[in-house]
């Protein structure tokens, strides 16, 4: 009988999880190839037209993103996502994704999709692509281009869709939760998962713009959601609200409160993973663009900003009152969308309290606590 040497194993299984929980170890980046985009959605946060000479003059080069990248190997990255804007709108796409793939990189895709060609679909043949996550705005021409407000644009999704699809490139899909679609998200939901049946997840959660437009964020506040039907959206949805109500120990805890230090940041910031803005600069998280937290790699090296910039920002504290007696210790902050990131995009500040996640999290919670008590009160009759 002939011996094999070899195994596999579940990536979620990996020994390698274990070791990282004892420090900080870089396991994944984002690379935000563009700001710009050929849609104009409603709640984007860093969208610009396809055309704006000026964000185009501050994206890195191909040859910019791929020393960065091997630096990144070398501190030990596995994985990477390439997002936006839209990142299918440079010319070098491929190049630069290639180049990533050959370093032996993980590649994750977020996009549109209304932009896939078939040279794409050859490209993620020959280089498959770890995923692509798409994004669904609507399961209709008037509900999808309602959000986009780019007329054709529903279509030309649709093609590219159906290309990946047909092609057997393995595809995610997701959807944006806003007033603009509330009332579809259902047929959303059902489209998602008849198409692609592993996997579906909604985001009710927008923040605001990293340019700090103000009439642009004016209009992401009016597409959010009330705390109310954030919260009736989850229990309609029994795949989410099962997950929350699994998870609700974890969610729900008061070791904040046992806790000395007023550290602003104690999520996962910066912890294994960075994201690396179309301009060069470096950021813990997605979401953070404080100007004393971003770091630019034109001007260092990412092992700089790694080994000594990001401890910096990770022991930023505050005795801002209104901090640290109420997001600092409150046991349901993992329901909540507040974090220094989003606080600063809310507030100007990075230890502000935000009004509509606050009012959000305590409806979620309310939720949750409900449902449960009311399941044990049922299996006790």
């Amino acid at each position: 009988m002939k011996k094999s040497y070899t195994s596999s194993v579940n990536i979620p299984d990996l020994p390698l999880w274990e070791k990282t929980k004892k420090k900080r170890s870089l396991l994944s980046f984002d690379i935000e190839l563009t700001a710009r985009c050929s849609f104009n959605c409603r709640h984007c946060y860093i969208n610009v037209p396809s055309g704006d000479n000026k964000a185009i003059g501050k994206e890195l080069s191909a040859k910019e993103i791929s020393r960065i990248a091997d630096e990144a190997v070398q501190l030990g990255a596995l994985w990477c996502l390439l997002t936006g804007g839209e990142p299918l709108l440079r010319k070098d796409f491929s190049e630069i994704y290639i180049s990533l793939k050959k370093k032996g990189l993980l590649v994750s895709v977020f996009t549109h999709a209304a932009l896939i060609t078939d040279q794409h679909i050859h490209l993620f043949k020959k280089y498959p692509p770890r995923d692509i996550e798409v994004t669904v705005y609507g399961a209709t021409k008037e509900t999808f281009e309602k959000v986009t407000r780019k007329p054709g644009s529903f279509k030309a999704f649709q093609k590219g869709l159906n290309l990946l699809l047909d092609n057997r490139i393995k595809v995610r899909l997701k959807a944006m939760a806003l007033k603009s679609n509330l009332a579809e998200l259902p047929k959303i939901a059902e489209f998602c998962r008849n198409m692609t049946k592993d996997y579906f997840r909604f985001d009710p959660f927008l923040h605001l713009r990293f340019d700090r437009d103000s009439a642009k964020n004016k209009e992401i506040k009016t597409e959010r959601l009330a705390p109310g039907e954030i919260a009736e959206l989850e229990r309609s949805d029994s795949e989410r609200f099962d997950s929350l109500k699994k998870e609700c120990g974890r969610l729900v805890s008061n070791e904040f409160k046992n806790t000395a230090h007023h550290y602003l940041f104690s999520c996962g910031a910066g912890v294994s993973s960075f994201t690396l803005g179309y301009d060069g600069f470096f950021r813990l998280c997605s979401s953070l663009y404080h100007p004393d937290c971003m770091y630019d790699l034109r001007k260092g090296t990412l092992k700089q900003a790694w080994d000594q910039f990001v401890p910096l920002v990770r022991n930023l504290n505050s005795n801002k009152k209104a901090f640290v007696e109420n997001c600092r210790v409150c046991p349901i902050v993992n329901l909540c969308m507040w974090c220094p990131a989003h606080s600063y995009l809310e507030k100007g500040a990075m230890d502000e309290p935000v009004d509509y996640f606050c009012r959000a999290a305590h409806q979620r919670h309310s939720s949750i606590k409900n449902t449960l008590t009311n399941e044990k009160n049922r299996n006790n009759l």
